[in-house]
């Protein structure tokens, strides 16, 4: 008996494709692999201090092997940096959500303030308390902040339609991320003085305000602000409950 296919019955299924959740799960556990890199860093980082762990410590507190590590990053110091971009990119996500017509300064005001919880700023305040005064970790720094300019660029260019052609448009953007990186780095250096290596909610409450009041400041052209007590600048609910 023939088993050809007559012209009236339906084609043969296509050749079995990968099931939609397979792609999803692989994603997830890329995910968790590189949550669990960066975690087992930072636990390192806390136990030994800057410049004593190396990959394969942290591929070993990660339960995974070297040659994994390599796939997520190239070095102990760019997973280290990946903390201060994971922060950015949870910002830049609530930047691009915001009005295309919205003036920048404000979109990124609006960003951070869209970051409602103190503790998404945790990891980034506790690298840069560990890593303070370390020369070894001058370059890392460096590196992740320089990062960070070259993302608000490209996110800079999408609000405002820019290419790389023009040399105004190229100056605007790149002193709008320079701008912003500064004042943010300002933000990080004044509540390490105040606050030190605190990271109890009050304290990172502190610091999510001082980026926030930062990106205040360069929207206002810097603007001198109204004298505070030392009391009133320390807590930035009694702070905006005065302005009120």
């Amino acid at each position: 008996m023939s088993t050809s296919t007559s012209p009236s019955q339906p084609s043969p299924d296509p050749a079995p494709t990968e099931p939609r959740g397979a792609a999803s799960r692989r994603e997830l556990n890329k995910a968790a692999t590189r949550r669990a890199i960066i975690d087992s860093t930072l636990a390192l980082l806390r136990q030994n201090g800057p410049g004593n762990f190396t990959v394969e410590d942290i591929a070993e507190a990660a339960g995974i092997s070297r040659r994994t590590f390599f796939n997520y990053f190239s070095s102990t110091e760019a997973a280290i940096a990946s903390v201060t971009n994971g922060f950015l990119d949870s910002a830049l996500e609530q930047f691009r959500r915001r009005p295309a017509d919205e003036p920048i300064l404000e979109s990124a005001r609006a960003a951070l303030v869209e970051l409602a919880d103190p503790m998404t700023v945790a990891p980034l305040a506790e690298l840069f308390g560990l890593t303070q005064g370390n020369p070894l970790m001058a370059r890392s720094e460096l590196e992740a902040w320089d990062h960070c300019t070259e993302q608000i660029v490209a996110a800079a260019r999408e609000r405002t339609g820019q290419g790389t052609g023009a040399d105004r448009d190229e100056l605007y953007v790149r002193a709008l991320a320079g701008s912003v990186i500064s004042c943010g780095k300002a933000a990080m250096d004044v509540w390490f003085r105040r606050c030190g290596p605190d990271m109890s909610p009050e304290s990172l409450a502190i610091l999510r305000q001082l980026l926030i009041d930062s990106m205040g400041l360069l929207g206002s052209g810097f603007a001198s602000p109204a004298p505070q007590s030392p009391e009133s600048s320390a807590k930035p609910s009694t702070r905006n409950a005065e302005r009120s």
